[in-house]
């Protein structure tokens, strides 16, 4: 019986996938270290907003976690993320590049989400270019230090090592959402085990925007989640906090 789950070579590298979406095991290596949580980019500090939708009470079991983060990711922030990579991972000159990066840098809908990205982009370009430099890594952080968003430093990083679009991509967007898991795990609280079902829900939903991602140009990039942007601007002034957004 097929269950949809790719089995995976003792390369490491899902069987039955297109070529297109395969990597080595170099570039495979690199991915993983760079989306993991111990990559030291301060990806535990924020929660997008979450914070003050527990405090108000929209956010109270596993199924509005589930819900709040696939908006997220499919109609907000991730979708915008997702597009912006893309845009960087395919740009071929320096222009192009820097035009993605201030489109990004403009894309946030508040304050501390822009810190968020800022922060996080900058984080991620200084480790990158002292663990794994690459002379177009270099160029652009030297142009970019502490403005480029975190998707637009992932884009040039993966392209620069060669890591396919497709599980940039995937792996991106699954960081992003195992994050905001994490964080609502803590808030509302969760255990560990519903927090998981909520990753394993997220699947599709990844899939699905990783896919968008892929096609959608950036004269038609938006995001349609107003009550995310609400939550971090209520986040701003809130009494106790735990995040930095």
């Amino acid at each position: 019986m097929t269950t949809g789950i790719p089995t995976i070579t003792t390369t490491g590298i899902p069987t039955g996938t297109a070529r297109g979406d395969s990597v080595n095991e170099t570039a495979l290596y690199r991915l993983m270290s760079w989306m993991s949580p111990a990559y030291p980019i301060g990806g535990f500090s924020y929660s997008h907003g979450l914070e003050w939708a527990v405090e108000d009470g929209s956010l109270r079991n596993a199924e509005d976690l589930r819900t709040w983060v696939a908006a997220i990711l499919g109609q907000g922030t991730g979708r915008v993320d997702a597009t912006l990579l893309a845009a960087a991972h395919r740009a071929e000159r320096d222009e192009e590049l820097d035009e993605v990066a201030e489109l990004g840098a403009a894309l946030r809908g508040t304050r501390e989400l822009a810190l968020e990205s800022a922060q996080q982009g900058a984080a991620f370009l200084a480790i990158s270019c002292a663990a794994w430099p690459h002379p177009r890594l270099l160029a652009f952080s030297a142009r970019h230090a502490g403005q480029a968003p975190l998707p637009v430093a992932v884009g040039v990083c993966a392209a620069a090592h060669g890591v396919p679009l497709e599980p940039a991509l995937t792996a991106y967007l699954h960081a992003f959402g195992s994050g905001l898991v994490s964080a609502g795990v803590r808030l509302i609280p969760l255990g560990q085990t519903d927090g998981q079902r909520v990753v394993a829900a997220l699947e599709p939903v990844i899939a699905a925007a990783a896919r968008d991602a892929r096609q959608t140009p950036l004269d038609r990039l938006g995001a349609a989640t107003p009550m995310v942007d609400l939550a971090s601007m209520q986040h701003e002034t809130q009494h106790t906090r735990l995040f930095r957004s």
